[in-house]
């Protein structure tokens, strides 16, 4: 489009990794279009462009070093989009979904490489500042991974949700949504403006300047500058250039700004996480003196109606739930603990639509009960003799393909077939890192009743993404058993081999390595069982069905040696916020398919059945043969 003109499209290709024509609104901005003929603010000293500059080291276990090239600058192009189809949407979330994968999959493996040096004394703990999330964003941007660089957004960025968390500022970056490390305004520089005057784009409200004033829906924003650089107080007066001209200039044009909060978690690599809150107005600004003494200019941000709830007001109810349950909500808890303390933490239970209180009629079972001779030869497998936790040449790590199955933190590294984890002939502590999932479950569960799915599982903690979340338990039955029990009219058994293979995609490390290869040892023999949870299971059995899950299911083995008979271990294919449904990929599109195609047959044999009766009718002297 022309640079001097505001056009809406019906058609364009906007995804800056792959082309897809998206049947939404798209407001191309031209600021000239809104200017009211008042006399444009000088800029004193307008800042660069938004681009993050990232350390040049990339080096990484097992993944290339790309050859090095100078990034394209971010687009000086400002658009709007509004109204995508339902089809677009899940294509810009799947885009986002597995661009943040891939960051995440690849900032475990960047720590625990470092955590491995600083263990052996390669890396001095005192003295070296660990940055891996800029190394994973070095090397994703040198891979032209980064995310909406051929366009800047205004307004929300398809794929990205109110309410999703972030726990880098890089990762930020990397999918376009904020573009400064530091600064807390993004903004179009002056230089790159089709009418020369800064447009702010997105701020972070961190609490970071002591003139803030956070209401939630209402924020009275502190600009940038004149902050000592030790003790974060004003010191001198801040003037209206750079970020602070954008942000007047963009309530000057109507354009809103994308707001992302930052918060203390405990927890969490930094003790900080990003929540992304939505779209805000700046309805007005002004020139103040401090509180430290020094002039301050405010915005007043305030927040567009018509969006989901704010995360970070999620996330603050969720902190009183965990602190008082029955004071945050008095009404619906129909449990504080299904599990009946068979559970580490406890597993509530919250209904607040109708009287149904059926989980609470199953016996909840916190492993799974396997046949007794997958147990007859347990005491033949191989054990460990690691003492002070496994190391990578031992014997588990051999099972496992030469590595152990997860960091030093209990994040799974990659997708495999199967995990051996530690078991009971080994002699490594039961805090050693190959024994994760074993352990149970850490983070407090909900099963809730739903409108949507009947009941559905959250979480009232943020779970990290590669993070384990609990078993799918059950008791299993061998194939003649699950035969006989569905031909009784049963219709309560999970089949494990109908799960989707979505542990494939955790450590995908493709598109940045031209020789990686899919996982396939160890290798595991077709499962062959069923679990049954007719009268006994656990909250893993309440989650949902998603074709875009946020949970994944991995094979893992430790206390028997069957290979056939695994264990069920769920994990988090990405950061889940506290509140949101936990989903899970049952290959339920195959079995409804299936499904379908009998149903199909069946209708065309009853019609053709009726019309072989219709023609014999007619034609008494057909014979059974011709009917």
């Amino acid at each position: 489009p022309e640079p001097n003109r505001l056009e809406e499209k019906g058609s364009l290709n906007v995804t800056a990794t792959a082309n897809v024509n998206v049947n939404a609104n798209v407001d191309v901005i031209d600021l000239d279009d809104y200017d009211d003929g008042n006399e444009v603010l000088d800029v004193i000293d307008p800042d660069a462009l938004a681009i993050v500059p990232v350390p040049e080291d990339n080096q990484i276990t097992n993944v290339e070093t790309p050859y090095r090239r100078k990034p394209p600058a971010r687009s000086a192009e400002l658009v709007r989009v509004t109204n995508l189809e339902v089809e677009d949407e899940r294509y810009f979330r799947e885009l986002v979904r597995k661009t943040r994968m891939l960051f995440d999959s690849l900032w475990i493996h960047y720590t625990l490489e470092d955590d491995i040096r600083r263990k052996s004394g390669g890396l001095n703990a005192r003295t070296v500042r660990s940055r891996c999330d800029m190394k994973v964003a070095s090397l994703m941007r040198d891979r032209g991974l980064w995310l909406n660089q051929d366009k800047r957004f205004v307004g929300p960025i398809p794929g990205i949700n109110v309410g999703d968390v972030f726990c880098f500022r890089m990762e930020l970056c990397v999918l376009g949504l904020h573009g400064q490390i530091q600064a807390g305004i993004d903004y179009l520089s002056s230089k790159l403006s089709s009418n020369g005057e800064p447009i702010a784009t997105s701020v972070i409200v961190s609490g970071g300047y002591e003139d803030d004033d956070d209401q939630g829906d209402v924020i009275v924003y502190t600009g940038h500058g004149g902050q000592d650089k030790n003790s974060k107080v004003q010191v001198v007066n801040q003037r209206l250039e750079g970020g602070n001209l954008g942000m007047e200039r963009s309530m000057h044009h109507g354009v809103e700004v994308r707001v992302v909060r930052g918060f203390k978690y405990k927890g969490i690599v930094g003790d900080k996480i990003y929540v992304y809150d939505g779209i805000y107005k700046i309805e007005e600004y002004w020139f103040d003196v401090g509180r430290s003494g020094f002039g301050v200019y405010k915005f007043k941000l305030v927040r567009m109606e018509g969006q989901p709830e704010m995360g970070s007001a999620i996330l603050k109810f969720a902190a009183s739930i965990r602190a008082d349950p029955l004071a945050a909500r008095p009404v619906g808890y129909v449990s504080l603990d299904m599990s009946r303390n068979k559970e580490q933490v406890p597993v509530f239970l919250f209904n607040d639509i109708d009287d149904n209180h059926e989980p609470m009629n199953f016996d909840y079972q916190a492993t799974t009960i396997f046949p007794p001779f997958v147990y007859h030869n347990a005491r033949n497998g191989d054990g460990c003799g690691c003492v002070d936790g496994c190391t990578p040449d031992c014997v588990c790590a051999k099972k496992n393909g030469g590595e152990c199955g997860y960091d030093l933190n209990g994040r799974i590294l990659r997708g495999k077939p199967l995990i051996f984890e530690c078991g009971p002939l080994c002699s490594c502590p039961p805090n050693c890192w190959n024994r994760v999932s074993q352990k149970g479950v850490k983070h407090r569960l909900e099963v809730f009743r739903s409108m949507e799915t009947g009941w559905g599982v959250r979480s009232l903690d943020l779970i990290q993404a590669g993070s384990f979340i609990c078993e799918y338990t059950g008791v299993v039955l061998t194939r003649d058993q699950a035969r006989v029990f569905t031909m009784n009219g049963e219709d309560s058994l999970v089949y494990p081999n109908r799960f989707g293979e979505r542990w494939a995609e955790w450590g995908d490390f493709s598109q940045v390595d031209s020789e990686y290869v899919r996982a396939s040892y160890p290798s595991i023999p077709p499962l062959e069982f069923a679990i049954d949870v007719s009268k006994m299971r656990n909250v893993a059995c309440y989650m949902s069905h998603s074709p875009m899950p946020n949970v994944f299911v991995q094979l893992v083995m430790y206390d028997h040696s069957h290979i056939g008979f695994p264990h069920l271990m769920l994990f988090a294919m990405e950061n889940i916020p506290p509140m949101r449904e936990l989903s899970l990929d049952y290959g339920a599109a195959d079995e409804w398919t299936e499904k379908l195609a009998i149903y199909i047959l069946a209708t065309i044999l009853i019609k053709a059945d009726n019309y072989s009766n219709q023609f014999a009718a007619q034609f008494p002297a057909a014979t059974s043969s011709t009917k």
